[in-house]
């Protein structure tokens, strides 16, 4: 079971004296987990609104298969209809890093799409101020601060799977961040609370939703795309993230 998959849609003003060309326009989706538990239906729905809201740049949040990598082809039909003008950017997951990961790249790679592990990469003009930072996975990689921002430009887009990347920003900041892992618990009670989680010390606090960190910038968590463990979500339906991130008084 798959549920529904809904959009959920954010305004983000950057602070006052950094701007943007216009406002960007983000699709963030993450935890696909393409494999046995996760009915390839939900990847169609998910092709079908990427080409209805027609982002600029969409960022991916890892966990794209289960057990093994192969599975990732129930989801490049997604990525090769989906061409967003300033690219597609990604960060791999812990079931991304158990699976046979040189399989798994090269058919994102083949897919245009860049995969970032402790680096970031400017988007083209005319937003070639704004950085997509990505960090590798809190749990099975070796996530650093140092190569996720350093030489970025003044506007950062902190891209990592679990919200335990907060952990690990050794001070540094950013604008915009996206998260998944969590799936807001896949089994929630009505109206949403999560039943069961991962263990990370921050998946409870941040399962889901819109967050403003302190001395850092607006940090949103996914419900995710897929289903891990069980085929089934229960109050937590998949989740593509829509974002504009805009100039402050913009309109």
């Amino acid at each position: 079971m798959h549920g529904h998959l809904g959009a959920t849609q954010y305004r983000v003003s950057l602070p006052a004296g950094v701007n943007l060309p216009r406002t960007l326009r983000i699709a963030f989706a993450s935890d696909f987990h393409a494999g046995p538990t996760t009915d390839p239906k939900v990847f169609e729905l998910l092709r079908a609104r990427l080409v209805e809201v027609q982002p600029d740049v969409l960022l991916l949040g890892g966990d794209f298969v289960s057990f093994r990598a192969d599975h990732i082809e129930a989801l490049l039909p997604v990525l090769k209809d989906c061409d967003p003008p300033l690219g597609i950017y990604a960060v791999l997951g812990n079931h991304d890093l158990w699976a046979e990961e040189p399989v798994l790249l090269e058919a994102l790679r083949a897919a245009r799409v860049r995969v970032l592990a402790n680096e970031n990469v400017a988007l083209r003009a005319p937003f070639s101020e704004v950085s997509i930072c990505g960090m590798d996975d809190p749990w099975t990689g070796t996530p650093a601060a140092a190569g996720t921002f350093g030489g970025a430009g003044s506007v950062r887009i902190l891209l990592v799977h679990a919200p335990e990347g907060l952990l690990f920003l050794n001070g540094q900041r950013f604008h915009l961040g996206f998260a998944g892992h969590t799936h807001a618990g896949q089994v929630a009670l009505p109206g949403g609370t999560p039943i069961l989680l991962p263990a990370g010390p921050l998946c409870r606090s941040h399962a889901y939703g819109r967050f403003e960190i302190d001395g850092g910038g607006t940090f949103i968590v996914s419900r995710g795309i897929g289903n891990s463990v069980l085929p089934i979500r229960l109050n937590a339906d998949p989740e593509l993230v829509l974002v504009s991130l805009e100039t402050t008084g913009a309109v």
